[in-house]
Formats: structure tokens, sequence, C-alpha cells
């Protein structure tokens, strides 16, 4: 594949808020509230500082303005929003729209003195667009009656709520506010994930495996009692225990490689012949190529990895690792690998001249590695 121009400019995901969107769910306001003043609300959205504004001070900016123009009442105004939520699930489906993620957020900004309105309205504002990072403070703040209604929500028959009872109990939820309890003691959430780990909704089930993804960075064993539990269950939770154990599959971890049938401490496989451009500029990509063989007497099952040590701003490494593919070698048979990793700026990844690593992994070990430099 040719390597992305460095002029391209990728999509910025706080762009999404355009005059066209915002403009449409006021008129939406309007036919639900008919004294919405529309006019006011986007000049007050659309100040000054809007275009230097980043993504989550644009939605926490929309929500403030909503609260502007909204009828001061939490309880009214909530359920305008909420009805806005109801009219596009009805019309359009049940989604995971992202572009009214502004909605969540104003109940959980302004509606947190009031969780017998505010987590209502969270139930039916989910089914349209996420709650996940709305329900964190109420998960702060009211922990006993949230782990209660988070088992409740498990239940119920929207999947768009039943994904929001995984998804928001998140020990490590990314860009979610941290909930410091549920990294130390997780045990909450189990009986939640018992309740989804066959869910009929791909989406859900994905949120169940990310969920434990997050337990076993803090309690691997914990996160591996579990697999074990559920593995052959059914081949949606086969599927999900996979996927929830991919970053103890990644840091090596003996136990979970051999839950999935790998040694640990295979010898019998070599790496081969590894070669790597040299340099590589920021903005371009760096090819790699590597053969790997079975030099035992018996057949050898691979989980092969790369992992690439990337120099930080600070001068320290950060080393990240890459599933290529598993596969099984009989004895001598010998697998070529031709690949490449880009090395393009991004909003979530940065790179930095200097000396750089790549390191090829059987089975979580590093069986060959070769350095070579960042340019800009």
């Amino acid at each position: 594949m040719p390597s992305i121009s460095p002029d391209e400019k990728p999509f910025l995901l706080k762009n999404v808020y355009t005059r066209e969107l915002l403009e449409g769910y006021a008129q939406t306001l309007r036919r639900i509230w008919p004294a919405f003043p529309v006019e006011s609300f986007l000049e007050k959205v659309f100040d000054a500082n809007w275009e230097q504004a980043e993504l989550k001070v644009r939605m926490r900016h929309i929500s403030a303005c909503l609260r502007a123009v909204l009828p001061s009442a939490f309880r009214e105004s909530a359920e305008i929003l909420t009805e806005s939520t109801r009219r596009f699930a009805a019309e359009f489906g049940e989604k995971l729209t992202f572009e009214h993620m502004f909605i969540p957020d104003f109940v959980a900004q302004f509606g947190a003195d009031d969780p017998d309105a505010a987590i209502p309205a969270l139930t039916d504002i989910t089914r349209w667009t996420s709650a996940e990072f709305a329900v964190r403070p109420f998960l702060l703040r009211y922990p006993e009656r949230m782990y209660a209604q988070m088992l409740e929500w498990s239940n119920h028959e929207s999947p768009m709520v039943r994904r929001l009872s995984s998804e928001g109990f998140r020990p490590r939820l990314p860009w979610g506010m941290g909930v410091p309890a549920l990294k130390k003691d997780p045990t909450p959430i189990l009986p939640v994930l018992e309740n989804l780990k066959n869910d009929p909704a791909e989406t859900v089930r994905r949120s169940v495996a990310n969920n434990i993804n997050d337990i076993a960075k803090d309690h691997p064993a914990k996160a591996l009692h579990i697999a074990r539990r559920w593995q052959g269950l059914s081949p949606e939770t086969d599927w999900v225990v996979r996927h929830a154990c991919r970053g103890l599959l990644k840091k090596g971890h003996p136990e979970a490689l051999a839950l999935f049938g790998f040694d640990a401490q295979l010898s019998t496989v070599e790496v081969q012949a590894l070669r790597c451009s040299p340099r590589v500029r920021i903005g371009e990509r760096l090819d790699f190529s590597f053969i790997v063989k079975n030099i035992g007497a018996g057949p050898a099952e691979v989980r092969l990895e790369y992992a690439v040590d990337y120099l930080t701003s600070t001068g320290k490494i950060s080393q990240k690792v890459f599933k290529i593919k598993e596969l099984s070698l009989v004895p001598g048979q010998e697998e070529s690998f031709s690949k490449y990793q880009r090395f393009q700026d991004f909003t979530t990844r940065k790179h930095y001249p200097g000396a750089h690593r790549i390191g090829i992994l059987v089975n979580g070990q590093e069986r060959a590695g070769m350095e070579f430099a960042v340019e800009p």
C-alpha cells in the first residue's frame, strides 16, 4: 500500500459538530418544546472560542449552551432532551450515535443532584446515543444504587441498555471518568457480565470482553478464572474469552497462552532472516520480513506477534505489541512473512525521531530483533 502523504489531514472527530447538525437538532427541540430559541442556541454554541476547542470541550460547551436556553428545572429540560432521543430511536432504530453524545453529557453535568430523574433519562437516552460516560459520576456518587441499577440494566429488553450495563461499568473505560473502587475490586461487575456472556447482540458481547480485558490489567487471576469457566460454553463465549484475554496474551502471560494451547516456553520455533528498513521517515512505513521455522521433532502451536519499541516525547521507550497470526507448524515447516508498520502521526499517536527497535515474538517471547532509526 502507498504511504499516506503527510499533507493529508485525518478527519477530526470534533468536526462532527457541524452547524447543519446542531441546527437540525435545534429544530427537533423546537418541535418538542415550541419555545426553544434556535438562533440564540446556535449563537451561543458557535462563539469566538469554538474553532479552537477540541472534542470534549465542544461536547461540554454544547451541553452548557443547552442548559442556558432550556427550562431551568432539570427535570423539565431533561425530559425535552430525552424525548428527542425517543423520537430518533423510533424513526431510525436504536443506535450508538456519536454525534449526539452531548445529550447524556447534559444529564451527567446537571442531573447529579437528581438521580431519580437522571437515571431513568439515561435509560432512554442510551438507546440512541451511549450514556457510558454519563453514568460514571453516578457510579462515584451513588455506588450501591448504581451497582443495583447496572445489574437491572443487564436484563433490559434493549441491547443498547444491556451494553450500557457493561460498558459504563468498565474499571478502565477509555476517556471515561475513573472509578477507583472498581479498579480495586471489580466484584460488583461480575454478576452483570455473567448475565451478558451469551447475549444475542454482538455489541454487548464485545463490551463484556472489553470489561474483562480491563479487569485483567489489575486482577489477571480473576480474569483468567472467568475465562476458564466460560471457555467451551458456546461459540459466543469462546469469542468473548479470546477477546477478553488479548491484553494478557500480548503480555505473554503463560496461563493465558496455555488457555489457548500455546506454550510460553516453546523453544523449537526459530525466527530467521529478519530484515527491516534501517530508517523510516515520519509519515512513511517501515517494511520488514522474516521466516519462522519449526526445528523440533513435533508439531508446534505458534502465536506470532511483533513488538515496536517507540521513543516517547520524554525519551523513554513505550512498547506496543501487534498480532500477526496464529498457526500450526509441523516438524521442519517454515513460513515467510513480509509486513509493514506505518509511522503516520495521528491525534492518538505521535512519533519522535531517534533509535527504535522491532522484535518478533513467538508465544510472547522475543526470538529476533533489530534496531532502526525514525527520521523527521
